[in-house]
This record gives C-alpha cells, sequence and structure tokens, in this order.
C-alpha cells in the first residue's frame, strides 16, 4: 500500500515537490499524510486550509490505483525519494523529483556517470565527438545519461548501445509512450542495456514545459554534464546551468568561432561556466578518474614519435611524470624562467603537444 499512497501524494492537484517534500518531513511518509487530521495538516507551516482539504478528500486515489496497476502490468518500478534505490545524487538536488519511474536494468546509484547532452541539430562533427566520447570513456565502466532527444542525445544513446555502454534516457512524459516516436526501436534497446526514466505518470504527454523539468533530471543524476554541441539557446545549456547550480562539474568540447552550434559550447567555456575538454583524457583528469588502459596505451603510442629537444623535452618528460602541473609547480620543477616557459608552452600548444586546462594548469595532449 504504500507505493499507493507515494504515486498518490504526486497526483495531489496544487501539491508540488516543494509541499510535498514538506508534508514527507513534518509527516515522515506518504501514507501518514493520508492518515492526518484536518488539524495536523493545517498545523504544518505552509499548508492551508485550501491544501488540507484537497488532501482529505482523496479524489485523485483512483487515478493512483490506476498508475499503479500500468507499473505492475508493464513490470516499471517506482522509486520514492526516501528509498534506497533512488538515485543518491539526485536526492542531494534542492529540486528533486518526490517519485521516478523506471524501466531497465541501469545501476542509477552506479560509481560512475556522466550525462552527455547537446543541440538537436547535430552536425556530423558533433556526432563523431559524441561517438569517439563515449568509446574513449567505455573502459571506465560508466553510466550514461541523456534526453532521447534529436541530435547529440539519440547519438550518445545510438553509440553507447553500439559500444556496449549503459545508457539511461530522461524523457519529459509518461512512459506509455516513446517521443520522438522515430527513436522507439532505440528507445526498445536501451531497456536491455540501461533503462528510461521519467518523473511524469503515464497519460503524460510531452508537453513544452516537461522538458526543463526533464533536464533537472539529467543533470541531477550525473557526477558530470558534457555538452558536446549546442547554440546559444535550448535545452542543452539549461542543462549545463542546471548542473552548475547543483555544484556538479560542466565540460564542454570547443567549436568554430562561427559555428551557430558550437555558440553555446564556446560561451559556457569563455564565461567559465564549463571546463574546455577535447578529450576522454580530459574527462579523466578533470573528475580523478584514473585514465582507462585503453588511454593509457593511446598516451604511450602518441608520445613514441615525438622529437623533442631543450626546454620542450624537458617540460614533457615533467608532463608525462606528473600527469599535469600547474604553470608555477613546472616553473619551479624544470627551472626555466617565466617568460621563456610561457613561450615554451605556447609554442607546444602551437604543435598541438600540450593542453591548457582551467586554473593554468596544463599537460601532455
Amino acid at each position: 500500500m504504500s507505493s499507493l499512497h507515494e504515486i498518490a501524494l504526486t497526483l495531489i492537484p496544487g501539491v508540488g515537490v516543494v509541499t510535498a517534500k514538506l508534508l514527507l518531513d513534518h509527516l515522515g511518509d506518504a501514507r501518514s499524510i493520508f492518515d492526518a487530521s484536518r488539524k495536523d495538516l493545517i498545523n504544518i507551516p505552509g499548508i492551508g486550509p485550501k491544501t488540507a482539504e484537497t488532501i482529505l478528500s482523496q479524489s485523485f486515489m483512483q487515478r493512483a490505483e490506476d498508475e499503479l496497476r500500468f507499473l505492475e502490468r508493464y513490470k516499471i518500478k517506482s522509486l520514492f525519494i526516501n528509498s534506497a534505490e533512488y538515485p543518491w545524487r539526485l536526492r542531494n538536488c534542492y529540486d528533486a523529483p518526490v517519485l521516478l519511474y523506471y524501466k531497465g536494468n541501469a545501476e542509477l546509484n552506479a560509481d560512475k556517470i556522466i550525462s552527455i547532452v547537446g543541440t538537436r541539430n547535430a552536425t556530423e562533427y558533433g556526432r563523431d565527438l559524441t561517438h569517439q566520447l563515449v568509446e574513449g570513456l567505455k573502459a571506465q565502466d560508466v553510466l550514461v545519461v541523456s534526453g532521447l532527444a534529436y541530435g547529440i542525445d539519440v547519438a550518445a544513446h545510438k553509440a553507447c548501445l553500439k559500444s556496449g555502454v549503459p545508457t539511461v534516457g530522461v524523457v519529459g512524459h509518461g512512459l506509455d509512450r516513446i517521443y520522438p516516436a522515430q527513436h522507439r526501436a532505440v528507445a526498445e534497446s536501451m531497456l536491455n542495456r540501461g533503462g528510461l526514466l521519467t518523473e511524469f505518470a503515464s497519460q503524460t504527454k510531452p508537453d513544452k514545459e516537461n522538458f526543463p523539468k526533464r533536464n533537472r533530471i539529467v543533470a541531477g543524476l550525473a557526477d558530470a554534464t558534457i555538452v558536446v554541441e549546442a547554440g546559444l539557446k535550448g535545452g542543452a545549456l539549461i542543462t549545463a546551468e542546471l548542473a552548475n547550480s547543483y555544484d556538479r562539474d560542466v565540460m564542454a568540447f570547443p567549436g568554430r568561432v562561427n559555428d551557430p552550434y558550437s555558440a553555446g559550447c564556446n560561451f559556457l567555456i569563455k564565461s567559465n561556466r564549463a571546463h574546455l575538454v577535447t578529450g576522454v583524457k580530459d574527462v579523466e583528469y578533470l573528475l580523478d578518474w584514473i585514465p582507462s588502459p585503453n588511454a593509457k596505451q593511446a598516451d604511450t603510442q602518441l608520445s613514441l614519435p615525438l622529437n623533442l629537444f631543450g626546454e620542450e623535452k624537458t617540460v614533457a618528460e615533467y608532463l608525462y611524470e606528473r600527469g599535469s602541473s600547474s604553470f608555477d609547480q613546472l616553473q619551479t620543477a624544470v627551472e626555466i624562467p617565466q617568460t621563456k616557459l610561457t613561450m615554451v608552452l605556447l609554442n607546444m600548444e602551437m604543435q598541438d603537444l600540450v593542453i591548457a586546462l582551467p586554473g593554468k594548469r596544463y599537460r601532455l595532449r
């Protein structure tokens, strides 16, 4: 019966996430809310007579019973915010949904979770980056989250299916439908290697206002959100802003200055809202993940043909040993004057040998 009351809590007219959590804080669990008297409810700060009467009427209980039967029929899990299965990363967000509906087999509390988002108008450049990123992350045993939308989102899901990486699609509607319909085959494949997740009950249409709500789940589920390709307006930038508000890492791939579908990524980087990344090595570094064996092998192969001499060789050897270094640490270690070291690093960047990271840090590409 507790599942019924948990579902019912989310169906009370006029009771949103904030009010539902307020009720839970004072009364402990969903069933206790419906067992409470009018006096008990009104005594809760922020709960007025109108809300109390709506709760006591239980006019929405039949709808909750219908929903419970739907979940049982299609083997969909309901994850209440207090349950052990509820994603703990998302629970820590101030606006986390009280209830989630989930169908799939991926672990929503996996050790490593990345969200990949971007424009619906993905270019070949963006799709290639997405595939390379997913393939590079494979050895990290990550779970990849996205929104099953056109463009970069579905490209991420497809790349995961191809590479054998578990992937979860967060949708802005009930699980009695798939939107967009063109992605049904992808969504069905994801059920065997990931899953579908939503806060919306069945019969909820993919209305426009649902997608910003969906985006907060995409951001809140993950350790970091990676924006592959995005314009200045759209859901990807909203998701990045939400991830920042949750104090999560945000990363973005840079694009050409005159490309409208990279303008959003460039803006995020320029305004210090996202770390600049060019590949999986940067992601591993920023998240302090141990580089995968495949990535390490690639690093070694890349380092072999470099014919460096003098200061460049000294800098390269130090960065190879350390992995990365701040400018000040590097200068102290290699004993090269500041002005000279600046020129050496710039020249190595121009040769595509070194990458500059946020905070005046450097590492070998």
